[in-house]
């Protein structure tokens, strides 16, 4: 009996003082941790790391890190003690390198609050290993190779996580948490529900088809390619499915989904 693969999936991780309070997006990360019970292991690629050649986290306790400014001071005094995993870390070594995908392992890096943030919501227990995987310094395209190589994972029993935001324009966030989205970014984030659900996975990872509101929600890719990502690790020819929805300060973009998921 073939079980079935490990959901891939992706995350808005918002800003790191989701984790104070509650909120709609808070709950949502919360419930996706159903998704991920019987999960091996999970593999997260984080808007937050960028490196070239790509890099992968290989020490047997990578530290969490504490990197940005401006939160509350409590935020500073969490830590998220999941294990690394060596073979986890090899096999993701070897798929990468099988797909002529240049990469290396990093025994010293450590998880940065992409990784942990989600995750201490989501597997609260942390006794799953976790990987840490860099987004490519490069295209869309580079993206998409990525989350294909690392595909076999799930079958596995491997998750695979993109985490980033469906909104992300700093410079347009409000101080008001409640304040509703300006037109831009609620267009932004249907357009990117319909293209996701609608199946057009080509539409989505080329630039020249993006919609015009693509570089005021994304003035820089790197929240935007941890979908494409998902995608990609979860099946490009199945369309994903919208998990939530929702917004805080103003314009920050909070929807999460899920790829590859079993018909029926």
């Amino acid at each position: 009996m073939t079980l079935p693969a490990a959901p891939s999936l992706f995350i808005s991780h918002g800003a790191p003082d989701i984790l104070l309070g509650d909120s709609p997006a808070k709950r949502a990360i919360r419930e996706l941790g159903s998704l991920l019970t019987d999960a091996k292991g999970v593999v997260v690629v984080s808007a937050h790391w960028i490196a070239s050649p790509i890099r992968v986290t290989a020490g047997a306790a990578p530290e969490t890190l504490h990197d940005f400014g401006g939160s509350a001071p409590e935020l500073r005094r969490l830590s998220y003690p999941a294990p690394g995993s060596e073979t986890l870390s090899n096999r993701v070594l070897e798929l990468l390198d099988a797909a002529a995908i240049e990469v290396a392992a990093d025994p010293r890096r450590g998880w940065d609050h992409g990784v942990w943030i989600p995750l201490m919501l989501a597997l609260p227990e942390a006794n799953a290993p976790v990987v840490q995987v860099s987004l490519p310094n490069g295209s869309l395209a580079e993206v998409v190779a990525l989350g294909k190589a690392l595909a076999p994972l799930r079958r596995e029993g491997i998750a695979v996580i993109g985490s980033g935001g469906s909104v992300h324009n700093l410079r347009a966030l409000s101080r008001d948490e409640g304040a509703s989205p300006e037109a831009w970014a609620a267009s932004f984030d249907e357009w990117l529900r319909d293209a996701i659900e609608g199946n057009r996975f080509a539409e989505l990872s080329d630039p020249a088809r993006l919609p015009d509101t693509f570089l005021q929600a994304h003035p820089s890719p790197e929240h935007f390619a941890p979908i494409l990502l998902a995608w990609a690790a979860g099946d490009p020819a199945q369309p994903g499915r919208r998990l939530h929805q929702s917004f805080t300060l103003g314009n920050l973009g909070l929807s999460m989904y899920r790829f590859g998921e079993p018909a029926g």
